[in-house]
């Protein structure tokens, strides 16, 4: 288990300095370490050679100029990029020809990442706006060895043997994980300036429920997604930032689930561009691995000693007292049911319900947004059919649009 600390370092970023321009962060996705994941096939363990990887993103603020950062965070060895590009998307793995731009690092088409590291590219100019996607090409000639990653992305990523980071066309891009639920690889975020003024970014963090599994593959309809189109339409449009991981827990570390909350805190959240408010929802993923038979349990990723209301809270207070330390505002998000998942036990959902009634009562959030009640307002401990996925425990599309309107917008500090 690891220990109640969120002051982890964040990895170095090799970067060309620009202190007169304000970055805003327009997408984000948590890295975690390279692993074997049980629920379906991924890149991240063998890695790439002399291939090219499209990833394509949904950013949520716009500006005139852009920039990448890659993370090498739980390389082993030095990651050798050949070549990258940004363009506009147009379907799938094509691109919007004439909007391609070559990606430079201090001035070079490549860069070399040290492990635990990571890098920023230059800034470009490619004006950009709100809830648009881009295609963001990797080209790796050189073995990469085994991926830092973000394993669930619900978007579709796209392999091309050989070095096809300026193609516009999809045709050499012929692999992919789907059918299935994506990865991104490498990339932790976007950040854009110019444009309009914008307000601080809000970052959610928490587990598969924020990371929206469950949401359409390439529809770009988790909750982080709602609440930024909801700010749109309230014409108070602000940086949205998913930083969800599927199945992290608050306070144990896991192979396959990456570190844990209270120890990723301070880079998925904390290291963003010009945080303003967190929302957190965290802590089903420590109730339920907690109440599993050890036989099913993943080994690195049980606490021990067993997880109590008591220990859940004291690992949302470390959450609020970081933020509160870096001046950000944080808003605490009642755990969601799971009665009927295959994971629910009475014992499990007695802790959930202890854990939801502290975060409404105790006032030591800024404020709670009361996902629990949104999905479950006869208070039966089940979300109902149609607003979760099949499994009872992740919402549907319609469920994520629930979770968001269940935000009061005038919490989130803008």
């Amino acid at each position: 288990m690891t220990s109640l600390n969120i002051h982890t370092p964040l990895p170095a970023l090799t970067s060309t300095a620009d202190t007169r321009t304000v970055w805003h962060g327009a997408w984000t996705a948590a890295i975690m370490r390279p692993s074997r994941a049980p629920w379906f096939e991924t890149w991240a363990e063998q890695g790439f050679y002399d291939q090219s990887l499209r990833q394509v993103v949904r950013v949520n603020t716009g500006g005139t100029r852009l920039r990448i950062r890659l993370s090498n965070a739980y390389g082993a060895t030095p990651l050798h990029l050949t070549g990258a590009s940004i363009g506009r998307t147009t379907a799938g793995a094509a691109v919007q020809p004439g909007s391609i731009r070559t990606l430079r690092f201090a001035g070079s088409p490549s860069t070399t990442i040290p492990p635990r590291s990571g890098a920023v590219s230059d800034p470009l100019t490619l004006p950009t706006t709100p809830r648009e996607q881009l295609t963001i090409t990797l080209y790796f000639k050189d073995a990469t060895g085994p991926a830092s990653y973000h394993q669930v992305s619900m978007t579709t990523t796209y392999r091309a043997v050989g070095d096809h980071h300026h193609d516009p066309a999809a045709t050499a891009y012929t692999d992919s994980v789907e059918p299935g639920f994506g990865s991104w690889y490498y990339l932790a975020g976007v950040e854009t300036s110019g444009g309009h003024p914008q307000s601080g970014a809000i970052v959610a963090f928490g587990d598969s429920i924020t990371d929206g599994f469950g949401a359409t593959v390439n529809g770009d309809d988790r909750y982080p997604d709602a609440l930024a189109g909801r700010l749109l339409a309230a014409h108070r449009p602000s940086p949205v930032l998913n930083a969800g991981l599927g199945s992290n827990q608050l306070l144990t570390d896991s192979a396959c689930a990456g570190d844990a909350g209270i120890t990723r805190f301070a880079r998925d959240v904390l290291g963003q561009p010009r945080v303003g408010t967190v929302i957190v929802l965290i802590g089903i993923n420590d109730i339920q691995m907690n109440e599993q038979p050890v036989s099913q349990a993943d080994s690195a990723g049980r606490a021990d000693p067993p997880i109590t209301a008591r220990r859940l809270i004291e690992g949302h207070r470390t959450l609020i007292r970081a933020a509160r330390a870096a001046g950000v505002r944080i808003v605490g998000g009642t755990l969601t049911p799971y009665r009927d998942a295959a994971g629910w036990t009475a014992g499990g959902e007695k802790i959930r319900g202890q854990v939801n009634q502290w975060i409404r009562t105790s006032g030591e959030y800024d404020a709670v947004a009361d996902f629990d009640r949104a999905l479950d307002p006869a208070a039966t401990g089940r979300i109902p059919d149609g607003l979760h996925m099949g499994d009872h425990i992740h919402p549907s599309p319609a469920g994520y649009k629930t979770m968001a309107h269940a935000i009061d917008l005038t919490t989130l500090g803008q």
